[in-house]
């Protein structure tokens, strides 16, 4: 059981059987700086106030991590589980796996005692006690039905073992275990059962504003969905919006049926284009041809949410504009199901929440979709450690469709698939780097006639077979949400690999690289790639190369897919100028060691 009345916390648990054992473990000690002992009484309580963001830690229970930033480079976390244990640890660690990964320990000995500490594991898996505790133990609550242990870290902590915590998604991954240990080299990590969820843990905090009592919300969902018994499933919903007055939207958020959070990957809420005619009524898969055709103009984005996303909250001065004159009462909402066990008969209900008011703020606010269009173009050989592909918005398409005196961007929503390990967003102006901008969540950026660059990193170890661009979860995307003010006609800037030069890099390949590549009429894309024998190196090479040279389409596109007058096809892949490389503030020479 968890602490009782006669039950204290060590931050560590120290057994010496040798002088050198000794010595390293004096040195921990003298890196403690507290040395935490917390008694516990039968009194004690869960904490009242939650932190400012939740994540559950597994699909049934309570389990629960709380965490929030302070803005000065550290996070304060909270985790809640069942107090019936003999311990639990969470883990952070390069997408969720469990050798080389930073731990944080908190575990019962046989006589009862509780321990706390920082922890690591190996490329074996095999758990070891960190030299330097980085991890803060600030309080412990229990009741009868939950336990609770509050703890901060620094989100970089220079330690070689720890975990950086930056801006991007976090895989966190939480076990725990039923029998006491003396130490945390006791803990075979791969015997225990483990949950993973993807967070953002860090990232630019702004207060929860406070809403007047004109902002109402709206649900937009689909209605108890049957989820198909298959990997992926696009589905698409209309619903029908009866807002005959100009609203703005001034926060969204997900509303996910319970029990289904690992299934919903995404979603999307489109608005219809007015000036057609309505849609149908439907529900259904959206690549049926039982969809009808209208459901195509219902492209113009309001709302959208991806797997770990937090709410959306606006700009105390901006809203995204719904409903009046000119905006279509139909919507269209778009569900990415990830169902890879193939589960069978479970239905779902969720959707987007919106938050509106008639009370409307000073600017008009747009969302902007930017990076690599979806389309089997794009190619990720496999067996890849690392492999970049790069998406354009091009000076000739901003300067043409953003006004003159430029928008301010406020928040960035980055999306790829399983593939995906890195995405960021390059801004140029006049031939140098100005700024990341997918590495802060909120920023103040101002740009007109500039260059973005998209690029997304990924990794296809596990593969053997090529990966292409598309919608279904094997294959890859690489997208960017801007969130800006004031709004423009521009709702879609990405950039596509030109298909006559990659027709000419086809024929490349058999005329020189010894590849036998049918180049008839009939043959698609996608199985051209196929017939590439991505075992040799210098076809991997050829692609990478062909990609830093190849001309581009751009889809410099309105709200409703129609694109800006200008020849859009085979243009000058942009010069890009080399940008900075991320660095950490560490004075190693300051650090505490053994």
């Amino acid at each position: 059981m968890f602490p009782s009345r006669s039950h204290h916390f060590s931050i560590l648990n120290l057994r010496f059987g040798s002088k050198e054992a000794f010595l390293v473990g004096l040195a921990m000690l003298l890196l403690a700086v507290t040395i935490c002992i917390l008694h516990y009484g039968a009194a004690s309580k869960i904490q009242d106030k939650p932190l400012r963001h939740m994540v559950l830690l597994e699909n049934t229970g309570g389990t629960r991590l709380e965490w929030e930033t302070d803005g000065l480079g550290e996070v304060l976390m909270s985790l809640v589980t069942d107090p019936r244990g003999r311990g639990a640890l969470l883990g952070f660690s390069e997408r969720g796996a469990l050798e080389l990964a930073d731990l944080v320990v908190f575990w019962s000995g046989h006589d009862g005692e509780m321990f706390f500490a920082d922890a690591w594991t190996d490329k074996d898996g095999m758990v070891h006690l960190d030299s330097q505790q980085d991890y803060k133990l600030e309080s412990g609550q229990y009741s009868r039905d939950q336990f609770s242990i509050t703890f901060r870290r620094k989100l970089d902590t220079c330690d070689p073992h720890d975990y950086h915590i930056d801006d991007g998604t976090t895989h966190v991954f939480f076990s725990s275990f039923n029998r006491p240990f003396s130490s945390v080299e006791e803990i075979n990590l791969k015997e225990l059962p483990h949950s993973l969820r993807m967070v953002q843990l860090a990232g630019y905090e702004l207060p929860n504003p406070l809403f007047s009592p004109s902002v109402s919300s709206l649900e937009i969902i689909v209605p108890n969905v049957t989820i198909p018994q298959q990997e992926t499933t696009y589905w698409c919903h209309v619903v029908h919006v009866g807002m005959t007055r100009k609203h703005h939207i001034v926060m969204f958020e997900p509303v996910i049926y319970p029990g289904n959070e690992q299934l919903v990957h995404h979603m999307e809420v489109f608005q219809c284009d007015p000036a057609l005619e309505p849609p149908a009524q439907y529900s259904g898969p959206c690549d049926t041809g039982m969809k009808a055709k209208s459901l195509s103009s219902c492209r113009h984005v309001l709302a959208a949410w991806a797997f770990g996303a937090k709410p959306l909250y606006y700009p105390e001065d901006a809203g995204l504009p719904m409903g009046g004159p000119g905006f279509s009462p139909f919507l269209r909402i778009e569900i990415h199901y990830n169902n890879p066990l193939l589960l069978d008969n479970v239905s779902d209900s969720s959707g987007i929440r919106l938050h509106v008011t008639p009370q409307l703020r000073k600017y008009d606010a747009g969302i902007m979709e930017i990076g690599i269009v979806y389309s089997p173009r794009q190619a990720i050989p496999p067996s890849q450690a690392v492999f970049t592909l790069s998406g354009y918005c091009p000076s000739s398409c901003t300067s043409t469709a953003l006004p003159a005196h430029g928008i301010w961007v406020f928040a960035s929503q980055l999306h790829t698939h399983l593939a995906g390990r890195k995405v960021f967003t390059h801004l140029f102006r006049a031939g140098k780097y100005v700024q990341t901008l997918s590495e802060d969540a909120h920023y103040n950026s101002s740009f007109q006639g500039d260059l973005l660059v998209t690029s997304c990193e990924y990794n296809t170890e596990d593969r053997d077979i090529v990966t292409l661009g598309g919608f279904g979860i094997s294959d890859e995307m690489c997208v960017n949400y801007m969130h800006y003010y004031p709004r423009t006609d521009l709702e879609l800037c990405k950039s596509d690999t030109s298909l006559t030069h990659l027709h000419k890099f086809f024929s490349f390949l058999n005329n020189y690289g010894k590849e036998d590549i049918c180049m008839c009429s009939q043959m698609s894309v996608i199985d051209q790639y196929k017939q590439i024998n991505w075992t040799r190196e210098e076809n991997i090479h050829l692609l990478r190369a062909f990609y830093n040279i190849s001309p581009i389409d751009v889809h410099c596109n309105t709200s409703f897919a129609t694109r800006f007058p200008v020849n859009w096809q085979a243009l000058p892949l942009p010069d890009v100028p080399p940008s900075p490389s991320p660095s950490h503030n560490c004075n190693t020479s300051s650090l505490l060691q053994p």
